[in-house]
């Protein structure tokens, strides 16, 4: 069948404007660029200010950068993949020009783009992308739980530059999707006790899916003193801060043993202010605080993206639980303005199906 004209998006045509409407499909693929079918787009939690708030780098754009699809169609340079290839897109599209991507920090690029608020993104039926952002995966992992390996692959980024060790203790601060994906991972990795907080109870559910050891109310008085009776009075080796607020990094720092490493994910929208007692714990106890961006690293996009999708093969990885709602594209509009209006709730990771059918399935 011919790749149409036409196809439908959601396009941000201005802060907190999306709207749902056709627009030509991307046409004159360059020689390593390909065509990608998507099959399945998920929220990340970032999307949600940037559709709503802060808006992309120029309009219209359409948003979305957690995909997958199948390949459609390639450039007359493409070898990695072929038409029909079942592909995650990595949305990075970095220089590799620049001092930090000839390192292979490909993360920390001077001048790169981004499929989802640089250029195109994957809320729509195709989107254009460079054949080497494509990272293929069999059959028998389903295109909505390949659409969350970027959030995935952002975590376990994280836990490589730090290392995390077998055996190590690990609190996981805020359930989202990337606490879900660090509570998994860390237990992958040997973590022994891995200890999840929230403020919410549905989140601590979905915590003990992943396998956390302990799940704790952030709220609990008790709190600080209960993560240290779970790590033998001493603190977790590891905490892995995914709340993006005040106050889970003031519970990360508060949950570190002496000299132990709190890995920053969560992105501040606000100042960043800490009381005196706690910034003096970060000097007197010699805590490393250690922050991570994406998820890239060589050979790009990354081991990360590949190691994942071989966890996810062999069952040791699933992103199932953590998927909520699955919608038609359609709903876009509707369901950013809910969730900015705290209206949409009971969600953990939405997922659209921009060619599937009119009906609404939830998980």
């Amino acid at each position: 069948m011919a790749t149409p004209l036409n196809m439908q998006a959601a396009v941000l045509e201005a802060a907190g404007d999306l709207r749902y409407e056709t627009v030509p499909v991307p046409a004159s693929l360059g020689p390593r660029e390909t065509l990608v079918k998507v099959m399945a787009a998920g929220i990340c939690g970032s999307d949600i200010g940037r559709v709503m708030v802060t808006g992309t780098y120029r309009f219209p754009t359409i948003p979305g950068h957690e995909f997958a699809g199948v390949v459609e169609a390639v450039g007359a340079e493409v070898t990695n993949v072929a038409p029909g290839d079942r592909v995650a897109v990595a949305p990075l599209l970095p220089c590799m020009q620049c001092d930090a991507c000839q390192r292979g920090h490909y993360s920390l690029c001077d001048d790169y783009g981004f499929l989802g608020s640089r250029t195109d993104g994957g809320f729509a039926q195709y989107v254009r992308a460079p054949a080497r952002n494509l990272v293929r995966f069999p059959d028998t992992i389903g295109f909505e739980e390949a659409a969350t390996i970027e959030s995935a692959a952002i975590i376990l980024h994280g836990i490589r530059k730090i290392e995390l060790r077998a055996g190590d203790s690990a609190a996981v601060i805020g359930i989202g999707a990337l606490g879900y994906f660090a509570v998994r991972l860390a237990k992958l990795s040997g973590a022994r006790p891995v200890i999840a907080v929230d403020i919410d109870e549905a989140k601590l559910a979905l915590a003990r899916e992943a396998g956390a050891d302990l799940c704790l109310h952030a709220a609990d008085p008790a709190l600080h003193r209960r993560i240290r009776e779970a790590t033998g009075g001493l603190g977790a080796d590891v905490v892995l801060e995914t709340a993006g607020n005040n106050a889970g990094r003031e519970t990360a720092i508060h949950a570190a043993r002496k000299q132990g490493t709190i890995v920053i994910y969560g992105s501040a929208h606000h100042d960043v202010v800490y009381k005196p007692a706690t910034f003096e714990r970060v000097l007197r106890h010699e805590l490393r605080l250690v922050g991570s961006w994406n998820s890239y690293s060589v050979p790009f996009p990354g081991k990360e993206w590949f190691d994942l999708i071989r966890m996810i093969e062999a069952g040791e990885l699933s992103a199932r639980p953590l998927i909520s709602h699955v919608r038609p594209l359609h709903d876009a509009p509707r369901i950013f303005k809910e969730i900015a209006e705290r209206s949409f709730g009971g969600y953990s990771k939405v997922i659209f199906l921009p060619h599937g059918d009119a009906e609404t399935i939830d998980h």
